[in-house]
Order: C-alpha cells, then sequence, then structure tokens
C-alpha cells in the first residue's frame, strides 16, 4: 500500500484474529527511506525453483 494505493496486499489466514491484525496494517505509515529499504532488501532475495510444476505452468496459458 505504501507503493501504489491500488496494490492491495491480501492477507492469506483462516483465524479471525489474525485478519484484524492483518487490517491494521492499514495504519502503518512507512517514509521514502523505509520503503527504499525494503524495496532493495526484497530484491536481495535468491528465489530458487519453479513457481509451478511445467504442467501446471501450461495450464495458465501464459
Amino acid at each position: 500500500m505504501a507503493q501504489k494505493p491500488w496494490i492491495v496486499p491480501i492477507p492469506g489466514t483462516t483465524k479471525l484474529h489474525r485478519l484484524t491484525e492483518n487490517n491494521g496494517a492499514v495504519n502503518i505509515q512507512l517514509s521514502a527511506a523505509e520503503v527504499a529499504e525494503l524495496t532493495k532488501a526484497s530484491e536481495e532475495v535468491k528465489i530458487v525453483g519453479a513457481r509451478y510444476t511445467e504442467a501446471m505452468e501450461k495450464s495458465t496459458g501464459l
């Protein structure tokens, strides 16, 4: 939400108290420096492996 107003995280939870906790994030304000630091850190994460198996990838039509 700090990056673009139309980017909305989709919390994955089955517990109401965790959903409430996740919704509280809307009240967090990040500075430009904090967003830059988080962006830099996430860009340094090495992605290993494929997201989908080959058969699943074919079924996506992409």
